[in-house]
């Protein structure tokens, strides 16, 4: 089984933010792979189903994207998953141009709490990521205002632009075809 994670605050009133670009992608993928993800167990939205021939657990953690670590450590304990071979995690990227992708094997949580979160619960930074480029805070702003924010209408075309290309990378990751992802969507 693989997990893809998506991050993102619940509740309607973040629908649409910048922060919540995780969970857009997650329901663009239960979409066109008709998975439901309504279950809700360790503290998320939780779909299975299958992605390209591969078992997926599709995930939208509801415990605010700060804590995001305590609902995927759950879920990788459950189903005793190494976060390295079995672990996709989508976000929101404030050093990415709006709708900009960066796929990666690994790394930091470069700033963003919700990635902090799940490396401090998951024990490693070694987990296959996708960023959504959500564009830099313009200056004097206050950057949990602009995550919270929503998109102008350009830059939303862009970023409904950036899901889409986030759902093929992902389905390619899951087939273990990351590296054609990087080099197709980076």
């Amino acid at each position: 089984m693989f997990i893809i994670a998506g991050l993102g605050n619940p509740s309607s009133r973040y629908e649409g933010t910048r922060h919540n670009v995780g969970f857009d992608v997650i329901d663009m993928l239960a979409d066109k792979y008709n998975i439901r993800v309504r279950e809700k167990k360790h503290r998320a939205l939780c779909g299975t189903g299958i992605i390209e021939g591969q078992k997926v657990l599709l995930v939208k953690p509801q415990t605010f994207m700060n804590l995001s670590g305590e609902s995927i450590g759950a879920i990788l304990n459950f189903y005793k998953l190494e976060p390295e071979s079995g672990l996709l995690i989508i976000y929101d990227d404030v050093s990415l141009a709006p709708g900009r992708l960066r796929i990666r094997k690994k790394g930091s949580a470069g700033g963003h709490n919700g990635v902090k979160s799940i490396i401090s619960h998951a024990g490693t930074q070694e987990f296959l990521r996708i960023k959504i480029g959500v564009g830099e805070k313009p200056e004097g702003w206050d950057l949990a205002d602009y995550v919270l924010g929503r998109f102008s209408r350009e830059e939303r075309k862009l970023v409904n632009d950036a899901f889409g290309r986030a759902c093929d990378a992902a389905a390619l990751m899951v087939q273990g075809k990351t590296d054609q992802a990087m080099n197709q969507f980076n």
